[in-house]
């Protein structure tokens, strides 16, 4: 595991509209690095998680931040690694 996947991602988020989006779109949130793109954020979520990454959007916020939406595969619950990560 490479200390990039560290880096990378910074923090996970947990409002009420990201835990519905975790039950309804199997979607996870993150806070990231504002350099890093896609397929560094989909890379470093499946070598930190040992889940499967299908899409990484991205967006960045009025606050200069960057977010990342990960859709993950149906086989890799959202939920399940939001409650491994200690979020819920």
């Amino acid at each position: 595991m490479s200390t990039e996947s560290f880096t990378v991602l910074k923090y996970p988020l947990t409002t009420e509209k990201n835990v519905k989006l975790m039950n309804q779109e199997n979607k996870l949130v993150f806070i990231v690095d504002r350099r890093s793109d896609k397929p560094q954020i989909k890379k470093s979520a499946e070598e930190l998680f040992k889940i499967k990454v299908i899409k990484v959007t991205t967006t960045i916020l009025p606050s200069g931040e960057k977010k990342a939406y990960l859709k993950l595969s149906a086989e890799t619950p959202a939920l399940d690694v939001a409650t491994q990560l200690g979020l819920l």
